[in-house]
């Protein structure tokens, strides 16, 4: 009832003490009711009739109610009052703020979010400085390291947190009791370390234990390994985070009650083997689980939905050990209450809707799936040998299926769509889950300590993984796999959830949850699958040249493999993620090294995507063409690469890079942008005039032994003015290639570029995807991404 209050009082606005008088007076008369009935039973000394209904408790639940009410209507800030940060929104004068940053920053595509706790603010053009209670995201340009515990001031204007068609940041921030905004803030640290010296260390780790998800596994796998254990998923690259919305198993990547249970489970199965199945055994087995949980909460940064789950998933552990599910459905009611009551916001977060799903789903029916199990094997095999199949198959399969049953409406009300296929990928990819996660967590908390140790455990879970996005990315490509439902009202899912709950309190629960599971079959399929996957991955090179134009935006990435194995990169573009995605499908996972690393031009839009990537891959040389100095991205990079002591060339006309077995990349011309490049293997010529500007074209449209090559590289993605008709047709080129971001702000390529290239085989990255050129030395194959 304190919960169906705060709802109540969402809808319902009236001020927070008129729903205490009414709480109060509730109390008061439920009192006195009680009062007078236990006098008129002492009176008549027998036992008075029961009346149909007991207006006592009933007073008693509305009173709880209106409290629940009275508690959400004095969680929101007063916008009247000169002491709350939120006063001060949509004002058409800017702020100085000061604060603290109070979470770990979210570093995104070139820009960082940062959580701050304000406590005083001045209004520019005024004198006065105000004290305030308040938190703010205030969103900045660039990627500049700020830590937690930093206090700083940033100037911008304050607004309301804005809203979007398909999702509202507002409604997402005030979850959290954050009510102001500022989108363009320009900060100044004032000092550091203004913070929990604990939380500090947490997130400390926690960054350290990123960097090094990234270091053991190769993308996309590091990307979604650093979402399931470390809740990260701003690496994640959007086709697969797409792929996985579209086969509706997106909620193994976020961090909730669903994660944290099915470990719970897992670690109370493996300790209770280790310590025994008497009293004395569980207990321990109990605690070390509880102590794993913890472990695990910290690990990823323990923020407030990681507790939250983390309080559920001890719920789950709890309920299991008791063995009465009127016990945990008890006590699951009074801990959400609790954690409603600390925060009323949290009852609309989406995250806490997943943890009390998923951990109500296993107090309900972990125990009857295994129990129904059990029966249905042993119509097939003698009763010992399917209690013995059941542990295996309750930790692997049936946990994760306990959760999914309840995760399903939370899911399919905000994201408004039901993935057909998911009916597939789900009984597919859940068994693999446990051990991914366990022996990922492993292979991670190891790595952490002693790096080759880790590496080894990274390997075997990396199977595990790939078989994951391989088979979700697969599913996805299936015609109408994903059925958009638009909005979908509340009354549905409560009368879904009132069908199930009916179903499952009359003792009608899924009796034939795994007739057709197959353990053995299915185990000797994902045997088979990983051999073909990592035969396939782990391949050595085939006495072809490989060249790659990466799909990585308005900007060019490279990825050169000649016949002798040797790898080589050109720039990267300007994303991070859309480079760590590309390089990590393509290099292997025990050899993740490029032998060099060529800076073509050294725009923001050509190597932004290097940040941070190059902690992911050994680089044994760097070849560097184009200014260093001058722009933030290219100065940075050049310092990161001193720092490790990679060995740097600048680039010179006339310089050739042996690929070996006769392939050589050449430095043509090298200019003010950069340099003008020709790959070189028997008949294949592909001229990649990347640093192209207007005085190396005059060089270049004089030179008579380009004529007729293999491919050519639009230069600048296509900009008319370097890449004139006469030039274009002079070179005779075979095919064209370019290098655009779908929909360019800038409006790239531009319509002469296209119009000059028309009479050609033009394939460009923002319709075909990526674009690979192989060939033997006499003959070229094309292969594209299909989209």
């Amino acid at each position: 009832m304190f919960m169906v209050g705060i709802l109540l009082s969402a809808s319902v606005q009236l001020a927070g003490k008129v729903w205490l008088g009414m709480a109060a007076a509730g109390f008061v008369l439920a009192l006195g009711l009680s009062w007078i009935r236990s006098r008129a039973i002492q009176t008549a000394q027998s036992t008075i009739p029961a009346t149909p209904i007991p207006f006592h408790l009933v007073l008693f639940a509305i009173s709880i109610m209106a409290l629940g009410a009275a508690r959400y209507q004095l969680s929101l800030p007063d916008l009247n009052s000169m002491e709350v940060l939120a006063h001060y929104n949509n004002l058409s004068s800017e702020a100085r703020v000061t604060g603290v940053i109070i979470q770990p920053p979210q570093i995104l595509e070139n820009q960082t979010n940062l959580r701050i706790k304000v406590q005083e603010i001045q209004i520019v053009g005024e004198q006065a400085v105000v004290s305030v209670k308040g938190e703010l995201v205030a969103r900045l340009r660039g990627i500049e390291t700020w830590q937690y515990g930093d206090r700083l001031q940033v100037r911008g204007h304050l607004e309301t947190p804005p809203e979007f068609e398909d999702f509202s940041y507002r409604e997402y921030l005030a979850q959290q009791g954050v009510y102001s905004y500022m989108g363009d803030g320009i900060p100044h640290r004032l000092s550091s370390l203004q913070g929990s010296p604990i939380l500090a260390w947490i997130y400390a780790y926690k960054k350290y234990a990123l960097e090094t998800v990234y270091r053991l596994w190769p993308d996309p796998e590091a990307s979604l390994l650093a979402g399931i254990l470390l809740g990260d998923e701003s690496g994640i690259p959007d086709e697969v985070d797409q792929a996985f919305r579209d086969t509706g198993t997106s909620h193994i990547i976020v961090i909730s009650g669903f994660n944290i249970t099915i470990i719970a489970g897992l670690l109370m199965a493996l300790f209770s083997r280790l310590f025994g199945s008497g009293e004395f055994g569980v207990r321990w087995a109990a605690i070390f689980a509880l102590l794993g949980i913890a472990l695990y909460t910290i690990l990823v940064g323990a923020d407030a939905a990681v507790v939250r789950a983390a309080i559920m998933g001890g719920l789950a552990l709890f309920a299991t050990l008791v063995g009465r599910r009127q016990v945990g459905l008890n006590t699951l009611a009074l801990v959400a209450a609790a954690m409603v009551a600390i925060n009323p916001q949290v009852l609309w977060s989406v995250s806490f809707q997943l943890s009390f799903a998923a951990t109500l789903g296993l107090v309900l029916y972990a125990d009857p799936l295994k129990e129904s199990f059990e029966r249905l094997a042993s119509k097939f095999v003698a009763l010992e040998r399917a209690q013995k199949w059941s542990p295996a198959v309750g930790e692997y399969f049936l946990f994760t299926l306990a959760a999914q049953v309840l995760v399903l409406p939370v899911i399919i009300y905000h994201f408004q769509r039901i993935s057909l296929s998911s009916l597939l990928a789900n009984p597919l990819i859940l068994p693999v889950q446990p051990p991914l996660m366990m022996l990922g967590g492993l292979a991670l908390l190891v790595g952490t300590v002693y790096f080759p140790l880790g590496q080894l455990l990274a390997w075997i879970t990396w199977p595990f993984v790939v078989y994951t996005i391989h088979l979700v990315e697969q599913l996805a490509k299936i015609p109408g796999g994903a059925l958009n439902l638009g909005e979908v009202r509340l009354v549905v899912v409560i009368l879904f959830y009132a069908l199930l709950f009916g179903l499952t309190f009359v003792g009608r629960q899924f009796r034939k949850v795994a007739k057709w599971f197959k353990p053995g079959a299915a185990l000797v399929g994902l045997m088979v699958l990983t051999i073909l996957i990592w035969r396939s991955v782990m391949a050595a090179p085939d006495g072809r040249l490989h060249m790659t134009l990466l799909d990585v935006g308005t900007g060019d990435g490279i990825l050169i493999e000649s016949p002798a194995g040797r790898k080589l990169l050109i720039d990267g573009g300007p994303s991070r993620r859309a480079l760590s995605d590309a390089l990590g499908r393509r290099l292997p996972l025990g050899k993740r090294q490029l032998d060099w690393l060529v800076i073509a031009a050294a725009g923001d839009e050509q190597i932004g995507g290097l940040a941070d990537n190059l902690d992911r891959f050994v680089v044994e040389k760097v070849l560097w063409a184009g200014p260093d100095q001058g722009r933030y991205v290219a100065s940075d990079l050049q310092s990161y690469i001193l720092q490790k002591d990679i060995p740097l060339e600048n680039a010179a006309a006339g310089q050739i890079l042996d690929l070996g077995e006769g392939a050589s990349l050449k430095v043509l011309e090298v200019g003010q942008r950069g340099a003008v490049l020709l790959l070189e293997w028997e008949k294949l010529r592909v001229l990649l005039p990347i640093g192209l500007d207007f005085e190396l074209l005059t060089d270049l449209e004089s030179r008579q032994d380009l004529k007729g090559i293999t491919a050519l590289l639009l230069a600048e993605s296509g900009y008319a003015p370097v890449n004139p008709t006469e030039w274009i047709d002079s070179l005779e080129p075979q095919m064209v290639l370019l290098s655009v971001a779908a929909g360019d702000r800038e409006g790239l390529p531009s319509p002469e570029t296209l119009e000059a290239a028309r009479e050609y085989n033009l394939l460009r990255t923002d319709q075909n995807g990526w674009i690979e050129l192989a060939t033997d030395g006499e003959q070229v194959w094309v292969e594209v991404e299909k989209r």
